[in-house]
This record gives structure tokens, C-alpha cells and sequence, in this order.
């Protein structure tokens, strides 16, 4: 695999303090707008092609639709969807019973938060999309960055709240250049 060069998206409108999962919320056009010029740019200067691949939520859609008004072929690929946090999603994390969050702490692969998604299923999801990911720019979510990272960095034993990679900040790139395995732990 050659380098996989992943942007988060732009700060969402109205979602801080959220969990914030499958819930669709939008962006501020000109921010949406902004990170797209910087990714041109970036694949402009890496002599990278003008593809680029997106969740459907719109917070990195509406990223790649900038990209595709410039002549980009944006690709839209569930896979780069962010965990779904089930019935936390949307809801402010205070609101969250901390013995729920800390039963998902404490079996932090195989828990569904919320009844949703599993980092497990998640893992799957990124070694999936990776292992046939075309040469391409990507906006991606929080989550689904933490989780290529984690395997960039080696991925091996099943990773625990304490190991997983903290969040990157909106709009920044991450490249993983290294992958460690094809295949997802067992959830």
C-alpha cells in the first residue's frame, strides 16, 4: 500500500460537546470550501490524482462535492462513515451515564456504545476500505482517523480506550504510510 493521506473534516455547526456518530449534521460552507482548496493544493504539489473519497455524511461530502466542482472525481464510500454511536449518537456526551461509557471502556473492542457500532466493526470497516483503497485523497471522521492510525502504528494486539489514538483536530491531514495487517481483530 502506498501512502493514505487522510483529512478530518471541518468543524461541524452547533455539535460541541456532542457524540457525534452517524448523526448528519452540516458545515460551514466557506470552512467546507477551505479545506478543499488546502487538499487541492496538497495534491497538486504531491503530483497525486484529482480522485478523492468521502463518507456520505455530509460534514466530509460536502468537502468532496467542492473538489468535484473543480474537476475532482469524488467518490462517496460508506465505509468512511464514523461509528455509529446507536442511541448516544447526537446526544451531549454529559448526558451519558458514565457507567454505560465506562462498560464500553472496559470491553472497548467488541462494546457496541449505545447499542451501535463496535470498534471491532469499525477496525473491519478501515481494513476493508484500506485494502482497496484507490490512489486518493480522503476526508475522513475522527473515529474512522483513530482507527487507520491505530493500525498504521502497528495494530497487533487489540487496542483499549487507554492505546486508541486521540482525535486529530478538524481540517488537519494524517498520512499512514505502513499497515500493519489485512485483517480486523476479532470483536
Amino acid at each position: 500500500m502506498g501512502a493514505l493521506n487522510v483529512w478530518r473534516h471541518p468543524r461541524t455547526r452547533a455539535a460541541a460537546g456532542c457524540c457525534l456518530g452517524r448523526t448528519d449534521v452540516p458545515v460551514d460552507p466557506r470552512k467546507s470550501k477551505r479545506l478543499a482548496h488546502r487538499i487541492r493544493a496538497w495534491a497538486r504539489r504531491h503530483g497525486l490524482p484529482r480522485v478523492v473519497c468521502t463518507s456520505p455524511l455530509q460534514r466530509g461530502a460536502d468537502v468532496g462535492r467542492w473538489l468535484a466542482r473543480w474537476g475532482w472525481c469524488h467518490q462517496v464510500d460508506a465505509r468512511l462513515a464514523e461509528l455509529d454511536f446507536g442511541a448516544w449518537d447526537g446526544r451531549p456526551w454529559a448526558e451519558i451515564a458514565r457507567a454505560d461509557i465506562d462498560a464500553w471502556c472496559a470491553d472497548f473492542v467488541a462494546h457496541r456504545p449505545g447499542g451501535g457500532e463496535s470498534v471491532g466493526a469499525l477496525l473491519a470497516r478501515c481494513a476493508q476500505f484500506v485494502g482497496e483503497a484507490p490512489s486518493a485523497c480522503v476526508v475522513g471522521h475522527a473515529g474512522w482517523i483513530s482507527a487507520v492510525t491505530w493500525w498504521g502504528q502497528g495494530g497487533g494486539k487489540p487496542p483499549d480506550a487507554a492505546s486508541w489514538p486521540r482525535a486529530v483536530a478538524h481540517g488537519c491531514r494524517v498520512e499512514i504510510s505502513a499497515w500493519s495487517s489485512p485483517a480486523a481483530p476479532a470483536s
